[in-house]
């Protein structure tokens, strides 16, 4: 084999699931026939699932997937993947980025995070790192923690169970602690404060607390550090 085959064969094989056609165009632009080979690009995540049935002998390395789509929506697209095909990775690239769609994404096994905003170099970049070392995450989550987060579980919120001893945790009123225990699930602040019964001001007030004494600065980085400190069960 000759060295233009195997840098043929070397491409990492794309697919992009994007219902924003002039932005999915874009996207392709961007994908160099040297580095990358696109296998197909669809609107939604239903015609992503019917493309990679009717040609499951050639799969493609990475999805390029945005979140809000009709009829099936990134998240039933990650989950359908999981379940399906593991193998394939996920970039997901959307102007989402509400605390709870990272978490929930990051809990489906999404191997990247990037917003529309980035720049032409964010993408090869994740791209690159994606193939080579199975995950890219920018502000969101650091390296380590992604492994951390992603070989373990769903997280199970457990209300009743008793977390491990631990020196912050321990400093904590009970309507933080429980506030935390909430947070690692996927619902929105507003829900967490009917929940508990309060104010969203007030759930405002324990955020910013737990967010001080972990010294952490989003939802997600509470989540990992939660999950790596064994402050949920799974």
């Amino acid at each position: 084999m000759n060295r233009t085959d195997m840098e043929v064969n070397n491409r990492i094989k794309v697919a992009i699931a994007d219902d924003h056609t002039l932005f999915r165009k874009g996207l392709i632009k961007l994908l160099d026939n040297d580095r990358y080979e696109l296998l197909f690009d669809v609107s939604n995540g239903k015609a992503l699932i019917s493309k990679i049935e009717e040609h499951h002998e050639r799969l493609p390395d990475i999805v390029i997937m945005d979140i809000e789509m009709p009829e099936i929506n990134g998240f039933e697209a990650v989950s359908w993947l999981k379940n399906n095909h593991p193998d394939i990775k996920v970039l997901v690239v959307s102007m989402v980025e509400r605390e709870e769609a990272i978490v929930r994404m990051l809990k489906l096994g999404v191997k990247g995070y990037l917003s529309k905003e980035m720049e032409p170099e964010d993408l090869h970049a994740a791209l690159q790192s994606i193939s080579k070392k199975n995950y890219y995450y920018t502000d969101f989550v650091t390296n380590k923690l992604v492994h951390s987060i992603q070989n373990e579980d769903t997280v199970i919120v457990d209300t009743t169970t008793d977390m491990v001893n631990h020196e912050i945790w321990e400093s904590l009123n009970p309507r933080q602690k429980e506030f935390i225990r909430y947070a690692c699930t996927e619902l929105i602040y507003e829900e967490i404060a009917d929940k508990m019964c309060v104010s969203p001001k007030t759930i405002d007030g324990y955020r910013d607390a737990v967010f001080e004494k972990f010294n952490i600065k989003n939802r997600v980085g509470l989540v990992i550090y939660a999950i790596r400190n064994r402050l949920v069960s799974l």
